[in-house]
């Protein structure tokens, strides 16, 4: 069942904070960043925004933030058996049914155009993007938005962004609480960033 998110939670704010910090902070932000959410977050969502972290700032950053996760916070790797993906068979199906669940009425026509950018990048968004990694359970998918929303604010990803604020809504997180998203980003980014993606906002609540 989707997790509908009415009000932005300090353990949630902390894991958004932190998604930022993984897609765009120094290293000493991103240890800092890690430090922070022991016993605050639920280590499992912070090993799942680490891997989604290379979906939208790249392997070096994900494997630079799991590496400092790991003596960090102490925890072991989950072994194979315990993880996700082992037990999924299509990750095509699961990734076109979270993609239909972030774009909504947007989902067709996305396809469309990705698919005149090149075939490939379809299949890759699909299977890789939205079957392997932001489909995975471990994390809701409302929460999942906020983060790549604020990946996407500290990467200045404005198109991006313009979409996954549509996302997060359309994952279950109020308006509100997207709001309050955006407001835990704005002191790792600067003022003319702010300003901009609230107009983003404004225009994605029709205002």
């Amino acid at each position: 069942m989707p997790v509908t998110l009415d009000a932005l939670d300090g353990e949630t704010a902390t894991l958004v904070r932190l998604a930022a910090l993984l897609a765009g902070g120094s290293e000493a932000e991103v240890r800092g960043g890690l430090s922070a959410v022991l016993g605050v977050v639920n280590p499992i969502w912070v090993e799942e925004v680490i891997l989604q972290t290379y979906l939208f700032a790249g392997f070096p950053r994900a494997l630079n933030a799991a590496r400092d996760w790991r003596r960090i916070s102490g925890r072991s790797a989950p072994t194979p058996s315990d993880d996700d993906e082992g037990a999924v068979t299509d990750f095509s199906a699961r990734g076109e049914a979270t993609c239909a669940t972030v774009y909504g009425e947007y989902y067709d026509r996305l396809r469309v155009n990705i698919r005149g950018l090149h075939p490939a990048l379809d299949r890759w968004m699909i299977t890789e993007g939205y079957g392997k990694v932001l489909g995975r359970p471990l994390l809701d998918l409302a929460r999942r938005e906020l983060c790549v929303v604020a990946a996407c604010a500290i990467a200045r990803q404005d198109r991006q962004l313009h979409s996954h604020l549509h996302g997060a809504v359309n994952a279950g997180a109020a308006v509100a609480v997207v709001s309050a998203a955006l407001q835990v980003v704005a002191p790792l980014i600067g003022a003319d960033d702010m300003r901009r993606y609230l107009g983003l906002w404004a225009r994605v609540q029709g205002k």
